[in-house]
């Protein structure tokens, strides 16, 4: 299943040269992320009093297309467990005419805050957490 939020590129957001900063698409597909998981059940804060916490451990980005001030593209995110400790999000940011301008690759973890280690199997967590498992591939 595919889960995707809207987004309106502002001004701020862009490079000197008129294009949506290299960073903000790093911004674009964390915020897909927050809200796939909220949408699953899974606030922030929920997931946060689990004693677990997120981490980004490599993040890939293949731009196709610029953008600019003013362009609404659609974020989408998937998320996919591989059965260890990593699982990885997927992103597509495309512009509403289906021009995909960037996609995003994110290798991740569920690390315990206390012991400050990834856990052995994060989609048991998730899922245990999860009112909408489905929406995360469970």
């Amino acid at each position: 299943m595919t889960f995707s939020v809207p987004v309106l590129v502002r001004g701020y957001e862009l490079d000197s040269q008129g294009h949506l900063n290299h960073a903000v698409y790093h911004q674009y597909g964390e915020h897909a992320r927050w809200e796939l998981l909220r949408a699953a059940g899974i606030p922030q804060d929920k997931f946060f009093a689990s004693g677990i916490g997120a981490v980004v451990l490599e993040s890939t980005i293949k731009y196709r297309r610029e953008l600019r001030a003013g362009d609404e593209v659609t974020v989408t995110a998937e998320l996919d467990f591989d059965g260890g400790k990593i699982f990885r999000f997927h992103h597509r940011i495309a512009k509403l005419d289906g021009t995909v301008s960037a996609e995003i690759t994110v290798v991740a973890g569920a690390m315990d805050l206390t012991a400050r280690k990834l856990i052995a199997d994060p989609a048991t967590h998730f899922r245990g957490l999860a009112e909408n498992p489905e929406l995360l591939g469970l």
